[in-house]
């Protein structure tokens, strides 16, 4: 069974940092692209950033480009995802997932998600 529990959310004034944590288990950080996604609420849930496997190659989207950096540590299951200079509309709860890319859209590769970690940027 694959487990992923993500961490690290809180509450940050606009212009502050969190890294959020993602450790996984069984299979899925093998030989896979991961990424995070973010759902704010009463919108839908839409890809943040993603990284290869190997961690040489990453990919954002254009409104976090510059201010969050995503990086893994295969040897401790983890996913990483620096974010600075939050913004209030960075508000959502974040997921990590394994991803792929089809048609140039990132998609994770399973149906189900975990809990997620909520982030709250205030101005």
């Amino acid at each position: 069974q694959e487990q992923l529990v993500e961490s690290g959310g809180g509450l940050v004034q606009a212009g502050g940092s969190l890294r959020l944590s993602c450790v996984v288990s069984g299979n899925t950080l093998s030989n896979r692209a991961m990424g995070w996604f973010r759902q704010a609420p009463g919108k839908e849930r839409d890809f943040v950033a993603a990284i290869s496997y190997s961690g040489t190659t990453s990919w954002y989207v254009d409104s976090v480009k510059g201010r969050f950096a995503i990086s893994r540590d295969n040897a401790k299951s983890t996913v990483y995802l620096q974010m600075n200079v939050l913004k209030p509309e960075d508000t959502a709860v974040y997921y990590c997932a394994a991803v792929y890319r089809y048609n140039n859209v990132w998609r994770a590769q399973y149906d189900y998600w975990g809990q997620g970690t909520q982030v709250t940027v205030s101005s």
